[in-house]
């Protein structure tokens, strides 16, 4: 399994929306999600409005594209992406930053680089 870590930025007047939306996620998107192998998925806000995303995926390019064969990944994303700065493609899904990991507990408490 990998673990993702992502980055978007949320537009300063939307910020306690945002909270709201994310406070009540739709139950079938929550559904997609995990059917889609998104799993232990997090996100933090920052006061500047800085999100980071975190999740485990056995593959980040297929846990993508199974989001994107549902019919409520786009309605939710549409619904998102006025939120967001700066979205090349208009859509958070396809305009978040993956981060490079470059620590990790467990990993070198085994041994692991």
């Amino acid at each position: 399994m990998g673990r993702i870590c992502f980055t978007l930025q949320v537009r300063a007047d939307r910020l306690a929306e945002y909270r709201d939306r994310h406070a009540a996620v739709w139950p079938e998107m929550l559904a997609a999600l995990k059917a889609a192998g998104w799993h232990d998925y997090s996100l933090f806000l920052r006061d500047d409005g800085l999100l980071v995303g975190y999740f485990v995926t056995g593959n980040l390019d297929e846990a993508v594209a199974a989001m994107e064969r549902t019919d409520v990944n786009g309605r939710w994303q549409a619904e998102m992406a006025p939120f967001f700065v700066d979205l090349p493609d208009g859509r958070p899904d396809r305009g978040f930053l993956v981060l490079d990991e470059v620590f990790h507990l467990e990993d070198q408490l085994e041994g692991r680089p």
